[in-house]
């Protein structure tokens, strides 16, 4: 149960207006701990997607089935649990629940290096880990959907949100290479260390948050897991705005996932790149994701939510096009200037739809339908990694990279089928 700090009295986000008035967000306590705690967690998390399957390679001599598994039992949880951990979230106070996530994490990536360095680690150990920090995962990114807006007021929703998406995608484009660099100079095992680190850091911000969080609400009659579960899919389901936007997030996702999963060695071994340059054109067309989370509100603002959702649609798909372009010298430029545009896009669809679902779902449904959307968007990327990797097989990375960016360009006509194009902004709430 949240508490205030000695000698103040508990604070809830409406009995304190000033704090958004005297300068929005940067001044709001509560939520810079948030804030904080996630960025810090966030860069540990991408640290660990190269050093996990690191630790593998140079400490087990893992063989490369093992480390696909490794990646796999990362996304597993999602598809056996995603369901139920919703209608659980929606069950209890989301802050206590975030932070027993983030300790059982700190603990899962701390055994690592203990178990080396008793010379017990095996692949064995690694994959629970995996299994494990993907099921804390599961728990915690669903928590923290249904928690930010009890933190924020609907009209601070969207700035919290790009705030967040920024800092995530800047991770995003950092830590690979942060990953590289700490186990070059110091081991994988110390690259996992600071991952768990991370954790601890995260738990302790979220600790200090003093915001109370009230109780949620006991559904009325009698009640199972089985119901609530059901109740969050017919929400979506029977939705005109979250319906389309779950399936755009699932056909766009077999796309992206896709070309990302053969970009590699489609720069190496058909566009003849240097290996050390891949690393540094990936991480330079990434950026367009931190533009995109900065100006997702104004755009939003200026053109209207609906708008934006559809330019952001357009903007991830038919540019994806430019990719495949890319080749030695100066058409390396092509996959830049695409992987800009859609990583911007990307981002300014994530800021604005999260917003849109975490204030437009009735809030008692909120962990449901999140999880509910992102079981669909996260099922599809196993299938895309797949897919892609046995199109590079059978016709070469070149042609598989073709077909997934040709699918991608295509994913924004699911957007019009609903009702996004004849509206300006989206509604406030349901019908």
């Amino acid at each position: 149960m949240s508490t205030a700090t000695a000698g103040s009295a508990p604070r809830t986000r409406e009995s304190d207006p000033a704090i958004r008035r005297r300068g929005g967000l940067f001044r709001h306590r509560d939520f810079r701990l948030l804030w904080t705690g996630q960025t810090v967690s966030s860069i540990g998390s991408n640290v660990t997607t190269v050093a996990l399957p690191l630790v593998a390679v140079a400490v087990l001599d893992a063989t490369t089935f093992q480390v696909a598994v490794l990646t796999a039992a990362a996304w597993l949880p999602w598809l056996l649990v995603g369901l139920p951990a919703g209608a659980w979230v929606d069950r209890l106070r989301r802050r206590p629940v975030m932070i027993l996530c983030d300790l059982v994490s700190a603990v899962l990536f701390l055994s690592v290096p203990a178990a080396a360095l008793l010379g017990l680690l095996t692949i064995g150990q690694l994959l629970a880990v995996a299994l494990g920090s993907g099921l804390a995962r599961v728990f915690f990114e669903t928590a923290d959907q249904v928690y930010l807006p009890t933190l924020l007021g609907p009209e601070e929703v969207p700035e919290g949100n790009a705030k967040l998406q920024a800092t995530q995608t800047a991770s995003y484009v950092v830590c690979p290479g942060l990953a590289g660099l700490v186990a070059q100079l110091a081991g994988a095992l110390t690259a996992l260390l600071l991952d768990a680190v991370s954790f601890l850091v995260s738990a302790a911000c979220l600790w200090r948050i003093r915001t109370v969080e009230r109780r949620p609400r006991r559904p009325d009659g009698p009640s199972s897991l089985r119901r609530e579960v059901a109740a969050g899919i017919r929400f979506v389901a029977g939705d005109p705005y979250l319906r389309v936007m779950a399936v755009y997030g699932a056909a766009s996702n077999i796309g992206l996932v896709g070309y990302q999963a053969v970009l590699v060695v489609f720069l190496v071994r058909t566009a003849g790149l240097p290996p050390g340059l891949v690393g540094l054109l990936i991480g330079l067309a990434s950026l367009g994701g931190i533009v995109g989370a900065t100006i997702a509100t104004t755009l939003a603002r200026r053109v209207g939510t609906a708008r934006a959702m559809l330019l952001a649609a357009l903007g991830a798909g038919p540019p994806a096009l430019l990719i495949p372009l890319a080749g030695p010298g100066a058409a390396a430029l092509w996959l830049i200037l695409g992987g800009v545009v859609v990583s911007l896009a990307v981002a300014v669809g994530n800021v604005v739809k999260g917003s849109f679902r975490q204030t437009y779902t009735p809030h008692a449904l909120l962990g449901r339908v999140t999880v509910s959307m992102q079981l669909l968007n996260y099922g599809t990327i196993p299938l895309a990694a797949v897919l892609a990797g046995a199109l590079g097989a059978a016709y070469g990375p070149g042609r598989a990279i073709w077909v997934m960016t040709g699918w991608l360009a295509l994913t924004p006509l699911i957007m019009l089928t609903g009702p996004l194009r004849r509206r300006r902004d989206l509604p406030a709430r349901p019908d």
